[in-house]
This record gives C-alpha cells, sequence and structure tokens, in this order.
C-alpha cells in the first residue's frame, strides 16, 4: 500500500509541472489576469498664436547705378503695392555701398564686385561690354570687335571705369582720364580713340555722333540686387519677390 501510495504521489506532481509549476504554486503557463488600464482623457493643446508680421512702410527707397533698369519692376510694385510708393534714387558706383550701410536707401540695384559684408546680394544679369567710338571711326565697319581688333588704337579710360578694362597692344591717350563715361564718350565722339562700358551706359549717353560695337570677348558686367542682411523688412522681401517673378499669390521661397 505505501508503495502504491508512493507512485501516486508523483503522478500528481508530474501532473503538476505539465501544468506549468510545481506543486502548490501558480502555474508559469497560466495567462496572468488583466485589468483595463484607465487613460486620462487628453488634454486640448493651446493654438499657437499667429506670427505678428511688422507691417508695409509708407515708402521703399530704392537707389538704381546709371545703367540699370528697374522700370518693369517698379511698374509691377506700383500695381501690388499701391499704399507703399517707391523712390528710386540714382546712386554711383564708388558710392553705392555706402549709401546701402548708411541707410539712404532700403535695397539697390548695384553692379559687381562690391564688398558683400554684412549684405545679402542677388545677382540678376550680365550686361555685354561694347566699344563707343566716332561715328566716323573705321571700327564701326565691324558687326562685333576683338580685342585684337583694338590693337594700336587709343584706349581711354574714364574715372568711373566699372569695368577694370585693361587691353594689350593699345595706347595711352595723351591727357587726363575723362572725369566719368559720359565725358569720355564726348571725347572719342569727337575722333579721339574708344572707349569700352556696358551696353547700358553706351545707351544712357546716346550721341548722334558716336556708335558703338558688340566686344564679345571683353569683360562683362554683372548688376545685382543688394540690402543689408539685417535691416530686411516687408518691402525688400516684397520686391526681392518681385525681381524674382514671383506672382502676387505666390509665397516667398
Amino acid at each position: 500500500m505505501a508503495k502504491g501510495g508512493s507512485n501516486k504521489g508523483r503522478g500528481r506532481d508530474a501532473a503538476s509541472r505539465r501544468a506549468g509549476g510545481a506543486p502548490g504554486s501558480p502555474g508559469k503557463g497560466r495567462p496572468k489576469s488583466s485589468q483595463p488600464r484607465t487613460s486620462k482623457p487628453a488634454q486640448p493643446r493651446a493654438p499657437k498664436p499667429a506670427p505678428v508680421e511688422p507691417p508695409m512702410p509708407a515708402t521703399f527707397t530704392l537707389g538704381a547705378i546709371p545703367g540699370a533698369t528697374p522700370g518693369r519692376w517698379i511698374d509691377t510694385w506700383n500695381d501690388r503695392m499701391p499704399r507703399t510708393s517707391l523712390d528710386l534714387v540714382p546712386l554711383e558706383v564708388a558710392d553705392q555701398r555706402r549709401a546701402l550701410v548708411d541707410g539712404e536707401v532700403d535695397a539697390a540695384l548695384v553692379r559687381l564686385p562690391i564688398d558683400k559684408d554684412g549684405l545679402h546680394v542677388i545677382p540678376l544679369y550680365d550686361e555685354v561690354p561694347v566699344v563707343v567710338t566716332s561715328k566716323d571711326s573705321h571700327l564701326l565697319a565691324a558687326d562685333e570687335l576683338d580685342a585684337a581688333d583694338l590693337v594700336g588704337e587709343v584706349l581711354v579710360v574714364p574715372r568711373d571705369d566699372v569695368l577694370g578694362i585693361r587691353i594689350p597692344g593699345t595706347e595711352e591717350p595723351r591727357f587726363a582720364p575723362p572725369a566719368d563715361t559720359a565725358e569720355a564718350i564726348a571725347t572719342v565722339a569727337a575722333g579721339v580713340g574708344f572707349v569700352v562700358v556696358p551696353m547700358s551706359l553706351a545707351r544712357l549717353h546716346h550721341r548722334k555722333d558716336a556708335d558703338y560695337r558688340v566686344l564679345h570677348d571683353g569683360p562683362t558686367s554683372t548688376v545685382a540686387l543688394a540690402w543689408v542682411a539685417e535691416r530686411t523688412n516687408p518691402a525688400v522681401d516684397a520686391f526681392v519677390g518681385i525681381v524674382r517673378g514671383r506672382t502676387a499669390n505666390s509665397s516667398r521661397g
């Protein structure tokens, strides 16, 4: 009897182990009782306040160097910004950076190169150089000119030269440099040498006794829009959008 009772006990122990635990202990394989977790209701987030943009100023002052042609952008400005007048201020190239830094203009159409320290500068377009000379000059017989065509000719360089033009083989005049481009063109129109300028300046100072030809291997001149970086305002942003071709309804980008 004792032997048989011992076997029965071992049978019960084995059954308990198969159920997942030692005799009398909770079974490891049994599913744990789970109680529903209570979650706190989500708190509504307070809406972010809309950013307050500074108002448009009453006036936007745009500087422009000689030869710059902002007419189409000014027309667009007047259509889109009827409450902000645009004042156009002529600038000399030698004075373009100072006018920006001193706050005389909000932005300016400038001629590169310019010291970009503290400025935002967006190149807009390149101008081709042209040779301006007397209407009677033999140089006008060609439709275009190369530097080689100018060897032996007198190169007149005005004090406000924007190209830094130097052409090997040309001769220096025997008189002091003209004060500015207008005076230089008047000089060559009288039959003394030639001057090289961006095409817009040749058109600006057009004379009946002078004409020009493209100098296709000469230095180009880049016109850019510039403004002081820390003085960016809604009017500057609006004008940047116009020159970049953004429509009235498009976002900045």
